[in-house]
């Protein structure tokens, strides 16, 4: 039980010790929230770009990597868009709140915390997994967020447009050329690769301390009621319902980790974002990130260790 609770604070603390040091960054002042947006622009065009370059480019594929696990993750990401839909129709009757609570269930922040929470209990070896889910779920993500934030609004959806910019994402880009890097009859050379790997290994840490430094503060009286109810969605119920179907179909180990990391983090950064370019209710969204990344520092802990001791990895 004790090696089980190690295991559990080995995965959580480093996460959230980063996103403290992002909190006192803030507090202290030492940046402009106009230094941050750009670092954070440039953390997400280069640094993640570089980082899924690398963990493709130098990934063992003779380890295996279970197509399955692919199914099962984009359609249980499937499912509970539906449901947060559906539940946010039943639940609140504001368009405006409904899209930021929808979003706030169905999509995560495994972009961020994926690979750190397979890496710090498996190892760096690990990082393809988490990887080549992030090629998956990140383009259902950005649709399925489009299409509910519009539908809320009164918009139209167009596919189109949505998969050229999905084709832009700077992950999606770095895992695309890692992949065709492998193809060339040649390695790259060591002179070249090691600085992209080095960029590619810091991009954890300067998120995560950027994520922590981003935070601000936002009025829930007008919206306590759905602003719990989406935080007890997102952090419970979600993770309850997928993870016990991951079990019941036979998913351990890494791949099971990685499952945590998609269903039982935090609602995604970016979330916020996209409820403020799209009219939904920004606020909502915003206090939905502060609220479930705060309380997921529990709940993640929570489902690291009771998973590890029903020995599902």
């Amino acid at each position: 039980m004790f090696s089980n609770f190690v295991v559990a604070v080995s995965a959580v603390i480093p996460i959230f010790v980063l996103i403290s040091i992002g909190l006192f960054v803030k507090r202290a002042k030492l940046m402009t929230p106009e230094e941050l947006k750009h670092t954070n622009r440039m953390v997400f065009r280069v640094f993640f770009f570089c980082m899924m370059f690398a963990n493709i480019y130098r990934a063992d594929f003779e380890d295996g990597f279970d197509p399955s696990l692919v199914v099962f993750g984009m359609t249980a990401v499937t499912l509970l868009f539906l449901a947060s839909m559906a539940f946010s129709m039943w639940f609140e009757k504001d368009n405006r709140k409904r899209g930021s609570m929808a979003q706030a269930i169905f999509r995560s922040n495994f972009v961020i915390l994926g690979i750190p929470i397979v890496v710090n209990i498996f190892g760096e070896d690990a990082a393809l997994i988490p990887t080549m889910m992030i090629a998956a779920i990140v383009p259902l993500y950005n649709i399925f967020a489009v299409f509910e934030l519009e539908m809320f609004r009164g918009g139209k959806f167009q596919l189109i447009p949505i998969l050229i910019r999905v084709l832009k994402n700077p992950m999606i880009d770095g895992i695309i050329l890692g992949a065709l890097c492998r193809l060339l009859p040649f390695p790259i050379p060591d002179p070249i690769l090691k600085p992209i790997a080095q960029v590619g290994a810091a991009t954890t840490p300067v998120a995560l301390i950027i994520l922590g430094a981003s935070f601000e503060k936002g009025g829930i009286a007008d919206s306590r009621r759905d602003l719990w109810a989406s935080t007890i969605a997102r952090l419970i119920v979600a993770p309850a319902i997928m993870l016990t179907a991951a079990a019941l179909l036979g998913f351990r180990g890494a791949e099971f980790v990685t499952l945590i990391a998609i269903f039982a983090t935090p609602c995604a950064v970016a979330s916020y974002a996209m409820a403020q370019q799209m009219g939904a209710d920004a606020a909502l969204a915003g206090n939905c990130v502060v609220f479930t990344s705060a309380l997921s520092a529990f709940t993640m802990f929570g489902w690291v260790f009771v998973t590890k001791t029903l020995g599902l990895f």
